[in-house]
């Protein structure tokens, strides 16, 4: 079994030259780069973080997203991906399910004060 985990792990160390499936070579695009360092640094990590240190946090970033996006388009309607899937997939983990409530109670609420104030500066 630990022989099959080590096949499946992740095929990082591209760096010798092997060109990836999207042609850069072994280097791909950093996404979050930038914010994921901010964090860090936020949660308690130095100022600039070991590149290698943030490039594995975006790895395993971009990975959870993928799977929770696969498995949420696997649910509901089939090839889509809805709130109400994300909710139902993060029900059973306590955290990351009050973390979502807490962020869709304040994006309503930014939602309702933008029409009011809308509503109060151009008189609907």
């Amino acid at each position: 079994m630990a022989e099959e985990e080590d096949e499946a792990g992740f095929d990082e160390d591209l760096d010798d030259g092997a060109v990836g499936a999207d042609g850069n070579h072994g280097k791909r695009k950093r996404l979050f780069s930038k914010e994921l360092r901010c964090m860090m640094y936020g949660f308690g990590d130095d100022q600039n973080p070991y590149t290698e240190s943030v490039d594995i946090l975006e790895d395993l970033v971009i990975e959870f997203v993928t799977e929770m996006t696969h498995k949420a388009m696997s649910i509901g309607r089939q090839g889509r991906v809805q709130v109400e899937d994300i909710v139902f997939l993060i029900r059973k983990d306590p955290r990351k399910f009050a973390r979502v409530k807490d962020l869709l109670t304040m994006n309503e609420e930014l939602k309702r004060a933008r029409k009011a104030f809308d509503e109060a500066n151009y008189g609907s």
